[in-house]
């Protein structure tokens, strides 16, 4: 609880806009830990704020814990879970930190206690700063418009923090698009700074419309000067420029100007002039450094001289500070037809092209075209019946007229208001600034001057005037690491990649690339430039592709690029007339020959993609999905074909082991053949089948054994057919309910087999193979497991069921239990009486043998 009481003693907690207003009124400097109650203060600082205290015992540190989420002032940091700390000073904000960075934030407090003491003893003046994380460009355009009430036709929203009006009908996200702010990092050096001029270059800053959106007083330690200038730490001057710049307070600024772009970077140095002091005063004596600094190294200030070392400095002197970032409008980009018909193109050109920018539109397409008569006809159809309509179509065709693809926010509207009326005498009375009435010609009673009236009317007018062609694009060795930067840039313009390829390209294609430059003096070094790493090759497809292509590349000159075309690929990524980063044809014939050289022949559909490219990838897909199903369908047939298969080579097996086996095996067949053909008659010739084989002799035997082969393989097949119409539930009960069977009639078969042997002495080994023939018929119930089905399946057809109900199964097992008893007892019998043949042959020959 002592501890508790002591950090309340220590923390102020302010929860009302009341308390915050109180503490801002008194005296000295305020550290306020800005929270909100979700995630509460940074309880992590309060032991370094506690000893920092009593270390100073200065009764001008105050610390406060303020509540975000009911005072007013604080309203900005609503959603920030960030720690953050501001520092106020007589009311007013003179530093902050977003982040618990204790050495940052404990060197800023004692320095800031340091300058209120200065402030009150009336030694210096109290420097107001603003917070990055609340202020930005947004917030100024529309903090006029907070107060006001809703505007007809929007509401406000606060959006990302930002209050923003937008339309009903579309949300903020649709309208409103988050994008780099383009900024710099400036530092006011300490010579500067020791001499008071502060202020003066702050306010040159704001003069020019510079906002300074980040700022603080610091002195550099050798170790961070070391650091910061490490890029010159090869130069002689290296240690004394080190010394300088910790030999007293910087003062640290990040700079806007409220653009995307990175202008405001070339902007301040061109205010700083030459970094030498005596270069500047004699080349630029109106900048800063020619004014406010000395000599040599205190030339007075610093500015990031790239948009990579601005993020490095900003990264350096504010680690927890984001790059600014601006929300603004999205941009309705479109494009439009303009035609300067062939009479004030004639003799207005420049004057009408010079109106068009500066309304702000870009001149996308440029081309001068002739049209015939049938083409001014078929290209104006919809005016066909109006009364000057021969008039138009003789006009139009008389002479060369400037076609332009315009370009810009909301273009088919704007270039349409810029027109005017179509009426001439209209225009003049009531439009007479539109570009109809000011460039109307006496002789002429038709305006010069057309627009499309819609954007699908420009689409179908810009396909008419530019349609889509194709041009080589080559990204060469020196700029091969940029290549996703490039991409970007190309799709940027509009273009589409239709075939792309990357090669280290050998000497012959770069000469054969570069046929046309042969006689150049460069042309060897160029060749040796091209073969000395990667390349990329791109077919781009798009409205006038050639001459549209050439102007994003620029000028072959990347120094010449920067000063003529500064968005060019060549001023961006060239380094010199040879490696000046891209290639680009010179012409559509030119284009399609180095087409054809790299990638062969290719036809390209309307759109400019290559044509069955798309027909193919929709085949592939579709073949794709069909053989998924018909596999899928197949599947089962083929499951009922293997197992068909598994059958039959079943069926053969078994019929050969059958062959080879002794009269007892055939016993059982010729009671499964007779099963076909009825259940009766099959139990009756079961029954004969032993008499008959009796009767027969060895010689018949034999006989029948030499074609068991061919027949039971017969049976086989015709047994497999059988079982490929057979469900699977029948198959299984049926197999299940044969082994029954067979395995009830071997344990009879077993002692009657070995009474038999015994009983036959004299024919050994006739009785021998008997006995071999009993084991396999032992075996055979696993052999004919597929073979059993079959006189179930008849005995089904004969029933006319597909399933045999209990009691009718219970009724099958008897029969076939009583065949099988009826086999064996006929067995049984037929043992008896050859033997007793057996005995009754052996006496008559023993009596003829006495009587002779």
């Amino acid at each position: 609880m002592a501890r508790k009481k002591q950090e309340i003693t220590l923390m102020r907690e302010i929860e009302s806009q009341e308390e915050w207003e109180d503490i801002m009124a008194k005296e000295g400097l305020w550290v306020v830990d800005v929270y909100q109650e979700w995630c509460g203060p940074c309880d992590a600082m309060v032991g370094n704020f506690r000893r920092i205290k009593n270390e100073l015992g200065d009764e001008l540190l105050h610390f406060a814990m303020g509540k975000a989420d009911t005072i007013e002032a604080l309203e900005k940091y609503r959603g920030n879970c960030e720690p953050c700390f501001l520092f106020f000073a007589g009311g007013v904000l003179v530093s902050y930190i977003h982040g618990a960075n204790a050495p940052l934030i404990l060197r800023t407090l004692t320095e800031q206690l340091a300058q209120e003491h200065k402030v009150l003893d009336g030694n210096a003046e109290r420097k107001e700063v603003k917070d990055p994380f609340v202020t930005n460009r947004m917030q100024e355009s529309l903090a006029d418009e907070e107060e006001e009430e809703e505007e007809e036709g929007g509401r406000k929203f606060q959006y990302r923090g930002e209050l923003i009006i937008y339309d009903d009908e579309l949300t903020p996200a649709e309208q409103y698009e988050e994008v780099e702010e383009g900024f710099t990092v400036a530092l006011i050096k300490p010579n500067v700074v020791a001499e008071g001029k502060t202020d003066e270059i702050l306010a040159e800053m704001k003069a020019k419309g510079i906002k300074v959106i980040a700022q603080e007083q610091r002195q550099l330690t050798e170790d961070e000067a070391r650091e910061f200038y490490s890029h010159l730490k090869d130069e002689d001057f290296f240690e004394e420029l080190v010394k300088f710049m910790s030999s007293g307070p910087s003062h640290v600024l990040v700079l806007t100007k409220g653009q995307a772009d990175d202008s405001i970077i070339k902007e301040w140095r061109d205010m700083l002039g030459p970094p030498a002091v005596e270069d500047a005063k004699e080349q630029a004596p109106e900048s800063l450094r020619a004014r406010f600094g000395d000599a040599g190294l205190m030339n007075a200030l610093h500015g990031s001289d790239s948009k990579e070392t601005a993020a490095r400095e900003l990264a350096f002197f504010f680690p927890h500070m984001d790059a600014p970032k601006l929300h603004t409008k999205k941009k309705d980009v479109q494009r439009t037809l303009a035609l300067i018909r062939p009479d004030a193109f004639a003799s207005q050109k420049d004057e009408i092209l010079q109106k068009i920018k500066d309304a702000g539109f870009e001149i996308a397409l440029s081309k001068v075209v002739s049209l015939s008569r049938e083409q001014a006809e078929n290209f104006y159809k919809e005016h066909e019946g109006q009364p000057y309509f021969e008039d138009l179509v003789t006009r139009m065709s008389s002479g060369p007229m400037l076609a332009l693809g315009l370009a810009r926010d909301d273009a088919v509207t704007g270039w349409r208001e810029m027109l005017g009326p179509p009426d001439l005498e209209e225009a003049k009375t009531n439009a007479p600034d539109s570009l109809r009435a000011q460039f109307a010609l006496d002789e002429n009673p038709l305006n010069q001057l057309h627009g499309s009236d819609s954007p699908e009317t420009a689409k179908v007018e810009i396909d008419y005037f530019f349609p889509v062609e194709q041009t080589v694009a080559m990204i060469k060795p020196d700029a091969y690491g940029t290549k996703d930067a490039i991409i970007e840039k190309i799709h940027e313009a509009g273009f589409r990649i239709a075939a792309q390829k990357e090669d280290h390209i050998t000497k012959e294609i770069a000469e054969a690339f570069y046929e046309d430059q042969k006689d150049k003096d460069y042309f060897n070094d160029l060749v040796e430039h091209m073969i000395s790493g990667p390349t990329m090759f791109m077919v781009l497809s798009r409205e006038d592709a050639v001459e549209g292509w050439r102007k994003v590349i620029g000028p072959t000159d990347p120094d010449e690029a920067k000063e003529q075309a500064p968005d060019s690929l060549r001023a961006q990524f060239g380094q010199d007339v040879l490696q000046n980063a891209v290639h680009g044809c010179s012409n559509k014939e030119d284009a399609q020959q180095k087409i054809k050289k790299i990638f062969g022949h290719l036809e390209f559909a309307a759109d400019g993609t290559v044509k069955g490219e798309k027909e193919q990838q929709a085949k592939t897909e579709d073949a794709g999905e069909g053989e998924g199903e018909a596999q899928a369908e197949q599947k089962p047939e083929e499951e009922k074909e293997e197992d068909a298969t598994k059958t039959e080579d079943a069926g053969e097996g078994e019929g050969e082991a059958q062959a080879e086996q002794k009269p007892e095996e055939e016993k059982e067949e010729g009671a499964a053949k007779t099963e076909d053909a009825g259940e009766g008659e099959g139990e009756a010739q079961a029954e004969q089948k032993p008499e008959e084989e009796k009767e027969e002799g060895g010689a018949e035997k034999a006989a029948e054994d030499e074609q068991k082969p061919s027949e039971e393989k017969e049976k086989g097949t015709e047994k497999a057919a059988e079982d490929e119409q057979k469900p699977s539930e029948e198959k299984e009960k049926e197999t299940e309910q044969q082994q029954q069977e067979i395995a009830a009639g071997e344990a009879e078969k077993q002692e009657p087999a070995a009474e038999e042997q015994k009983a036959e002495e004299p024919k050994a080994e006739e009785k021998k193979e008997e006995g071999q023939a009993e084991e396999q018929k032992v075996e055979e119930p696993k052999m004919e497991e597929p073979k059993a089905e079959e006189p179930k399946a008849e005995e089904q057809k004969e029933e006319g069921k597909a399933d045999t109900k209990p009691g009718e199964e219970a009724k099958a097992d008897d029969s076939q239990q009583q065949k099988a008893d009826d086999s064996q007892q006929q067995k049984a019998d037929d043992s008896q009486q050859q033997k007793a043949d057996d005995s009754q042959q052996q006496k008559d020959a023993d009596d003829t043998a006495a009587k002779n």
